[in-house]
């Protein structure tokens, strides 16, 4: 386990791989080497098309979504709260130096920038990388599988009520048209939506007042 009294900025994201399998001392030298800190003020892209794709994020504080540009408008496709690791779109085959996917900052971000360089390194030279890369290869593969049902609910209602029922997005911390992008419905709809779920939950609580 990373030392708790070492102050180094890459700490939160050593206790976040640490999840997964022990880091050994020289794997941490590497981290604590090569990765840099970034600040990412509000609104502003963290990556973009323009940019080298040369990086993945670890998100120490902050909202993040990720996106894509289809014509004049822009799709949500994802959100990330903090305490994860996040990255643009990229081909494995390591040939595209850039990605159709843009990373915005929600709020303010303080982000550990990992760049491939470490990545490709550490699995070359390091057994528990491996074992960490499959790990988190296999959450990240799991919850874009749970995108991609959420994408496919026909039912704009029971998209918003199983995005809710996950726990897995703030709704409230989410700007309205960034959210109903993500669920793939007009902002308008979004609104009705909404209104209708605030209603029945305003019901129930009466109802349970007046059982009690």
């Amino acid at each position: 386990m990373p030392n708790s009294n070492n102050s180094s900025f890459v700490l939160p994201l050593l206790q976040y791989m640490e999840q997964y399998h022990k880091l050994s001392n020289s794997l941490i030298a590497q981290y604590e080497k090569h990765c840099s800190l970034v600040i990412v003020r509000k609104n502003k892209h963290i990556v973009s098309p323009v940019d080298s794709n040369a990086a993945l994020y670890f998100v120490k504080s902050g909202i993040v979504r990720g996106f894509i540009k289809d014509g004049t408008k822009d799709i949500t496709t994802w959100f990330c709260f903090g305490n994860n690791i996040v990255g643009a779109i990229r081909h494995p085959d390591l040939q595209a130096n850039h990605s159709v996917e843009y990373l915005q900052a929600l709020e303010d971000c303080e982000l550990i920038r990992i760049p491939y360089t470490l990545i490709d390194y550490a699995y070359s030279h390091f057994e528990e990388a491996n074992i960490i890369g499959r790990k988190l290869l296999a959450v990240h593969y799991y919850a874009a599988s749970e995108r991609s049902i959420l994408a496919r609910i026909p039912n704009a209602l029971r998209r918003y009520q199983k995005l809710a029922e996950s726990g897995k997005v703030d709704l409230n911390k989410i700007p309205l048209r960034y959210l109903a992008s993500y669920l793939g419905m007009r902002l308008e709809t979004l609104s009705r939506v909404r209104s209708k779920e605030l209603h029945k939950s305003v019901h129930r609580d009466v109802a349970v007042l007046i059982e009690k």
